[in-house]
């Protein structure tokens, strides 16, 4: 697989016959539910259909932030960051986890006060964020070129080694008695009287009350097998890293690139501002839902038409239980990377930075990210189908909120006192009638880092 190396989790030979709750995917979002579940005594079936975190779990940047986030995220993040700073603990395996802070710089005024009006949504969480100057972003960033009026700097904003954290807690999860099974698609749910009773896969049925659907880029594919209506599309960001160097210990999201160290001493390098939008089926399906954010990210987005369409076009959207699904020919979504546009973003970093002009470029790869029209996740109860508990549409910014979301995709299965009002994750809000869009907490348009 030419993307990270991830470490390695081993799957269990034989799957259980009856657990009390499947977790389908083995991203960060899936693994933490597990997690989460098997500490309350829950009997736990992950089921990954490829390799732990070998999707976007792993190919996303390492921010673990809470800055510049969806308004509506911000009480759910604010929670997460509690969690992060006793996850190494916890999973007792080093993930690199540090809270070093994240920069937003501000072009001109007009930036600079969007930002500062955001800062308004931390009220009431404890968390510090403040605006600098263009003298105290330098201060904070030495040798930075950046013609800026100043930043954002949030300190309770870290990063992660996304290549080790779903893998450790996986594993915490399997210690705690938790199945884990690798290249073990779920191929769909069985139901009993109008509910969850169990999954097929494809090593054989397993018997559950619950199914959490962790799916990440193919949750729209599972649910439309089960006449679920999960309006859902994918961007691709492209990435590169470096070799080790001495630079800014901060992440930073500038116009033109993002950066963040990583625990090797090298950086990972990518352009928040530039992703891909392949032209496929669904974008003609969905397109309606996705007017107010595609209007939003017109700047962001590269409209892209290519083999793909067919590719999906061909992609059976309904199958039986006892024949192989879509989800076992192909078990890593593994886009190639666009040179142009990550060479475009170390560009920009150089000009910037220039002590970047001295790294070498060790890999580059891309990730394939699921997106939601109000880029928000979907974290809820399927009314139509009791039992199956949605966590998914993450929209780019799931590998922070990734513990947090397992927690909160727990208390829905358990129907414990959720961490959160999850309101605005509920999945009815595209049948409800609301008004389903992005809220960048600006006010007015927003450049959304995506791949965080």
């Amino acid at each position: 697989m030419p993307g990270p190396h991830v470490i390695p989790v081993h799957g269990d030979l034989e799957p259980p016959r009856k657990v009390d709750v499947v977790v389908v995917g083995g991203g960060i979002i899936g693994t933490s539910t597990a997690l989460e579940l098997a500490e309350r005594g829950l009997h736990v079936a992950l089921c990954e259909k490829g390799g732990i975190g070998h999707e976007q779990s792993s190919r996303n940047w390492g921010w673990v932030r809470i800055s510049r986030r969806d308004p509506r995220e911000v009480p759910l993040m604010a929670e997460t960051l509690k969690l992060w700073e006793n996850l190494e603990s916890r999973t007792g395996c080093d993930i690199g986890y540090r809270r070093a802070g994240i920069l937003f710089g501000c072009e001109d005024d007009k930036t600079f006060e969007e930002h500062d009006r955001w800062r308004r949504h931390l009220s009431g969480t404890g968390l510090e964020s403040r605006m600098l100057s263009r003298e105290e972003l330098q201060a904070q960033m030495p040798g930075c070129r950046l013609a800026v009026k100043g930043a954002l700097f949030t300190p309770a904003d870290g990063r992660a080694e996304p290549q080790k954290v779903a893998p450790a807690i996986a594993e915490a999860a399997r210690a705690k008695g938790a199945h884990v099974l690798t290249e073990c698609a779920v191929r769909g749910v069985e139901t009993e009287a109008g509910r969850v009773a169990g999954v097929v896969t494809e090593r054989g049925r397993i018997r559950c009350q619950s199914v959490v659907l962790a799916g990440g880029a193919w949750s729209n594919l599972f649910c439309t097998r089960h006449g679920l209506d999960l309006p859902q599309l994918k961007v691709i960001n492209n990435v590169l890293r470096t070799s080790p160097l001495d630079g800014p210990e901060a992440a930073m999201w500038a116009s033109g690139f993002a950066l963040r160290k990583r625990q090797d001493g090298g950086y990972t390098i990518a352009n928040g501002g530039g992703n891909i939008a392949d032209i496929v089926p669904d974008t003609f399906r969905y397109l309606r839902r996705f007017l107010p954010a595609l209007k939003m990210e017109r700047y962001n987005l590269k409209p892209r038409l290519g083999w793909r369409f067919l590719d999906e076009a061909r992609i059976p959207r309904q199958w039986a239980l006892d024949e192989p699904s879509p989800f076992e020919y192909h078990r890593v979504l593994d886009p190639a990377p666009s040179r142009r546009m990550a060479n475009e973003a170390m560009e920009k970093l150089c000009e910037a930075f220039p002590v970047f002009r001295d790294a070498n470029i060790e890999q580059r790869w891309a990730g394939c990210i699921d997106v939601t029209p109000d880029a928000i996740p979907v974290i809820s109860n399927v009314e139509s189908l009791p039992g199956l508990v949605l966590a998914t549409g993450f929209s780019g910014h799931g590998f922070g909120i990734g513990p947090g979301a397992g927690r909160l995709a727990s208390d829905l299965v358990c129907n414990d006192t959720p961490l959160v009002d999850p309101h605005a994750f509920r999945f009815s809000r595209f049948t409800d009638g609301s008004k389903v869009r992005p809220d960048n907490g600006f006010d007015i348009g927003d450049h959304r880092p995506v791949g965080t």
